[in-house]
């Protein structure tokens, strides 16, 4: 977080229909390889396999980050999580990941994984500060730019 900004005040709850504009707006400007379209959200909606939650500014309502993630049998995957540009570094991706993960635990999972790019300093400082490790690389995985891509992964049960 930049030490002149403070912590902004955000709700979370499932994603509805009406906040896929706002998602796929941020989905946009957050990535370029590709990024996901309406109609990938709009299947998550009301998808029992997927945890799809929003953060939102009360009072106006107006959606400001997203998460996505699976939970399969012991495993989970944070698939997608992103902030709106200018809302980044005042704790949104904090909350909406510690929200996945708590639902992660929840669902029975030992283990998280996600993939992200060797680049994104933020998200990886992020994903260190809640003990995710890295576990291994795929080369040149995305291509607008071509990058690696980190696979990381966070254990619940202790070693």
């Amino acid at each position: 977080m930049r030490a002149h900004e403070e912590r902004l005040a955000v709700s979370l709850r499932r994603a509805i229909v009406t906040d896929l504009d706002a998602v796929v707006a941020i989905e946009r400007a957050s990535f370029t390889d590709p990024p996901w379209s309406r109609d990938s959200f709009l299947a998550l909606v009301n998808s029992p396999r997927a945890y799809f939650t929003v953060a939102y500014e009360p009072p106006t309502g107006a959606v400001v980050g997203y998460v996505v993630a699976w939970f399969v049998v012991d495993e989970a995957e944070i698939a997608n999580l992103a902030v709106a540009p200018d809302r980044r570094g005042r704790g949104v991706g904090s909350r909406l990941l510690d929200a996945a993960l708590t639902e992660a635990r929840m669902a029975g999972a030992i283990v998280v994984h996600l993939e992200v790019r060797d680049s994104n300093a933020a998200a990886r400082n992020l994903y260190g500060s809640r003990g995710f490790e890295t576990v291994g690389r795929r080369r040149r995985y995305y291509r607008d730019p071509v990058e690696d891509a980190l696979l990381l992964r966070r254990d619940f049960t202790p070693r």
